[in-house]
């Protein structure tokens, strides 16, 4: 093992650069908070606890635009997942991880170590965990081996995580685009119920209190993993796989069910309970210590360790995976690991709570760490970041609009882009269905459970469009925000709050902290008009490879509540004659749309204001038709634009439609509008729902008992037949899976 330099050697070699930490916050440190020079594992806790990925300090200033607070929210940022009131008593917890880095050297295990992760943010805070989402970003996979392989390690370890835990995947959103191909996204989404008397927060305090170190033992793995995730990625890292950790699902599961009989069965024994995950140990401990306003004294030789002879450095930083931390109320010590015991996982004493706010580590008989506990979590110097305007934008471009000579051949195009395209080749890997509270699973519009032993219901949705927001960062920002808003609704539930995972790269460059701010501005004035406060979240930098970023990737994470899940809508035709209606306008919105991508294989251009209120209240009425079983089927016009999403509201049904639009051009049949939806109706309610939705609302057909689909357009007729678009639309993914370069 190589040997700990000295203080006066970390000051002379700076070795914390390559943990991201940079030489002025070196000095600040031992200067200004600590008057000495920190030793070798002092400077490594610091560099983790300083990383962005645990501290946001160069992205806190844009953090605080978000609306955090509201009528229904019980927890928001800075506890391991958001809170929200839900009736009755009810709370639903949950959040949204990246962990894009470790996918993309290891995309199994990266993937799944990232779902395991979430997962222990919500039981953390006593809730169970009943569902799980993801956002997965790759690179295009058509002839490549590499990516084809990478896409298929991910959704495996997504799938083999959850299904190991009993715990439904039940949505989600899968994307390809050039961007990606040199760094993967997987944003891991987890929601859990809980009755609100069992919450629990990520606290240590009450000197003399315990803390205990429950799960499995500490290795080698995930070391510096924040740090990792704090800095460009570049071809040097492809295989530096000692910062990826290794899950084990099935020790999860026990450890979940050991923490949640403490929490809620004897509440009295605990004082609080955190996730040990980004910095490991150090992380959970300085962070619960901050939060009770305590001191900690830990003992590492205590620490149960699976290899030997690990540094305390090594065994702080250590990021192994089923590990919890948790502070016990003195005298109860022995009452906890007998619970431990039962699930045959480690439950040991480390530590106590001390007063006077010093965070002290021994190890081998030796005090190896004595730094006051707001120094490494409190006292993050914010990093100024200069901004400006993108050269991209910078330029006006002419609108392009695409020419269409055969519609029908264009559509059967569109169907088969792999961002268009059933992602069933992969979900179907994923158990939507255990636990028995599935309603609506992958591939409408939202995911949806009940909430047993009521009539309510609980719909969940993750949309991030690069695209758009590369285009045009405020609006893309309020667009992906709206796209959530309308998913929520079309599946008949109230929007609640959102998380979000904030996908971008090097904050460092300006044009790249212009994308973060402004997009963040454009989220934050869509979250207020919506009323969906951020309850949760993470910010994901530096996600570049070899000096290429990706597109500005904001994943909003948006929960709603359905209020009688005997009024939940999904996104299919239900019967012949119901009337068709189409909500809203579509112009020449082609700017970032998959025509322009799949036909110039670039995207260019403008993106159209989007009014907010005028939006708000459309989706208000919307909700209120389908509370009033008005509605029978509803779904966005998003990627592929009206032709996609119509073809969509008739696979699986074994019906079609008859649709005439005089006044629409045939290429706006793959416009991607804000705002616009696709919903059937029964005939005998036409009057009714024609005044709930207003001028929003335009009649354009009806549905049919045969698979045609056919349209009147103002320059063009289309006549397809539906059973063979599904086709070209199930096969394009395994096809692509499966080609050769």
């Amino acid at each position: 093992m190589k040997q700990a330099m000295t203080p006066e050697e970390i000051k002379e070699q700076r070795p914390y650069l390559d943990w991201s930490l940079t030489e002025h916050e070196y000095n600040y440190i031992a200067d200004s908070l600590l008057h000495r020079l920190p030793n070798y594992t002092e400077t490594g806790l610091f560099a983790a606890m300083w990383s962005e990925h645990c501290s946001y300090k160069k992205s806190k200033p844009v953090l605080r635009l978000f609306p955090n607070s509201g009528k229904r929210v019980l927890q928001g940022p800075g506890e391991g997942a958001g809170v929200v009131d839900i009736d009755d008593g009810q709370a639903v917890v949950f959040k949204a991880e990246s962990h894009n880095h470790p996918t993309t050297v290891e995309p199994y295990q990266g993937a799944a170590t990232g779902v395991g992760g979430i997962l222990r943010d919500i039981f953390s805070m006593g809730a169970r965990p009943i569902a799980s989402l993801d956002s997965l970003h790759f690179g295009e996979i058509k002839d490549d081996a590499t990516m084809q392989y990478k896409a298929e390690q991910t959704v495996k370890g997504v799938g083999d995580y959850g299904n190991c835990m009993g715990i439904p995947t039940i949505g989600g959103e899968t994307t390809f685009d050039p961007c990606y191909a040199g760094n993967l996204l997987l944003n891991a989404f987890s929601l859990g119920i809980m009755d609100q008397k069992d919450m629990e927060r990520g606290n240590a305090s009450g000197t003399g209190n315990a803390v205990m170190y429950v799960g499995a033992k500490t290795g080698r793995d995930g070391i510096h993993g924040a740090t990792f995730a704090s800095k460009d990625f570049s071809a040097e890292h492809a295989t530096q796989r000692s910062a990826v950790q290794v899950g084990d699902p099935f020790m999860e599961k026990l450890l979940m069910e050991a923490c949640l009989e403490v929490i809620r069965q004897h509440p009295d024994w605990l004082v609080g309970i955190q996730d040990m995950g980004a910095a490991g140990i150090v992380s959970s401990s300085a962070e619960m210590a901050s939060e009770g306003h305590s001191g900690m004294d830990l003992n590492l030789d205590l620490v149960p360790q699976r290899e030997p002879g690990m540094s305390a450095y090594e065994i702080m930083l250590s990021e192994s995976q089923e590990r919890m931390l948790l502070c016990v109320k003195k005298g109860h010590e022995q009452d906890v690991q007998d619970i431990f015991a039962k699930y045959e996982l480690d439950a040991v004493v480390i530590g106590r709570i001390t007063d006077g706010g010093q965070y002290v580590l021994h190890h081998d008989g030796q005090v190896v760490c004595d730094i006051p506990v707001h120094t490494l979590v409190d006292d993050v110097l914010e990093e100024p970041s200069d901004e400006k305007k993108p050269a991209r934008l910078t330029v006006d471009q002419p609108a392009w609009v695409p020419a269409v000579p055969d519609v029908l051949a264009t559509l059967k195009q569109i169907l088969q882009q792999p961002t268009v395209a059933s992602s069933r080749y992969f979900t179907q890997q994923y158990d939507s269905q255990v636990r028995t509270n599935t309603v609506v699973g992958p591939g409408s519009d939202a995911g949806v459970l009940r909430v047993r032993g009521t009539k309510k219901g609980l719909a969940m949705t993750t949309d991030g469009n690069g695209r758009l927001v590369y285009l045009d960062p405020y609006v893309g920002g309020q667009r992906a925000v709206a796209e959530a808003a309308a998913n929520i609704v079309a599946s008949g539930a109230e929007p609640l709050a959102i998380t979000d995972c904030l996908n971008y790269g090097d904050p460092n460059d300006p044009e790249i902290f212009w994308e973060l701010h402004h997009s963040v501005m454009g989220m934050s004035d869509a979250c207020r008009e919506f009323e969906t406060p951020v309850v949760s979240g993470n910010v994901s930098l530096y996600n570049e490879n070899d000096g290429h970023a990706i597109h500005p990737t904001p994943m909003v994470g948006m929960v709603g509540l359905v209020h009688d899940i005997n009024r939940v809508v999904t996104n299919k035709a239900k019967q012949s004659g119901d009337l068709v209606y189409l909500l809203g306008q579509i112009g020449d919105d082609f700017a970032g749309s998959e025509i322009q991508k799949m036909m110039t294989g670039d995207i260019a251009g403008k993106l159209a204001a989007v009014d907010l209120k005028q939006v708000h209240a459309d989706l208000k009425n919307l909700l209120t038709a389908e509370e009033a079983g008005l509605v029978h089927s509803a779904h966005d016009i998003s990627e592929g634009g009206l032709g996609a999403c119509l073809s969509e509201v008739l696979f699986g049904t074994g019906l079609g439609m008859e649709l005439t639009m005089p006044n629409l051009p045939t290429s706006r049949l793959f416009a991607e509008p804000a705002n616009c939806l696709v919903v059937t109706v029964d005939p005998t309610h036409q009057q009714e729902f024609e005044q709930q939705v207003g001028q929003w609302a335009t009649k354009i057909g009806v549905v049919t008992n045969r698979p045609a689909l056919n349209i009147k357009l103002q320059d063009h007729e289309l006549h397809a037949n539906v059973n063979e678009l599904e086709q070209l639309y199930e096969e394009a993914i395994p096809c692509l899976m499966k080609s050769k370069a």
